[in-house]
C-alpha cells in the first residue's frame, strides 16, 4: 500500500507555468507506475503522462512538448512540470500509483486531487 499527497496546484495564466508535485508514503521502487490523470467538470478523468519503474514516459497528445514527468526517488516524489498552460489544462490533477501484485493484477491508488485553473 501508498498513500499519495499532490500539491502545487493553483490558478494562473494562459502561457504560464506550474510544477505539481506527488509524494508517496514509501519508496518509488517496486511501483509499477507513476501516473498524472485529470478531471474537468463534465468529463471522464484522463490520463495525462506516465512514468514506468523501467523508466519509460507516456504522454496524452494535447500535452506532448508542454508537460514534463519526472521522478526523485530519493524524495519519493513525482512531479509533472506543466509549460505554456491553456485554458483546456484545467481541471483537477490526481496523482495515481500502479503496483501489480502477487496475481499479476494492478492495484491502483489515488491521491485527493489537486486544483489547476487556467485563465485567459
Amino acid at each position: 500500500q501508498v498513500q499519495l499527497v499532490e500539491s502545487g496546484g493553483g490558478l494562473v495564466q494562459a502561457g504560464e507555468s506550474l510544477r505539481l508535485s506527488c509524494a508517496a508514503s514509501r519508496s518509488l521502487f517496486n511501483i509499477n507506475a507513476m501516473n498524472w490523470y485529470r478531471q474537468s467538470p463534465g468529463n471522464q478523468r484522463e490520463l495525462v503522462a506516465t512514468t514506468t519503474s523501467a523508466g519509460s514516459t507516456y504522454y496524452e497528445d494535447s500535452v506532448k512538448g508542454r508537460f514534463t514527468i519526472s521522478r526523485d526517488n530519493a524524495k519519493n516524489t513525482v512531479y509533472l512540470q506543466m509549460n505554456s498552460l491553456k485554458p483546456e489544462d484545467t481541471a483537477v490533477y490526481y496523482c495515481n500509483a500502479a503496483i501489480r501484485d502477487s496475481s499479476g493484477n494492478f492495484v491502483r491508488t489515488w491521491g485527493q486531487g489537486t486544483q489547476v485553473t487556467v485563465s485567459l
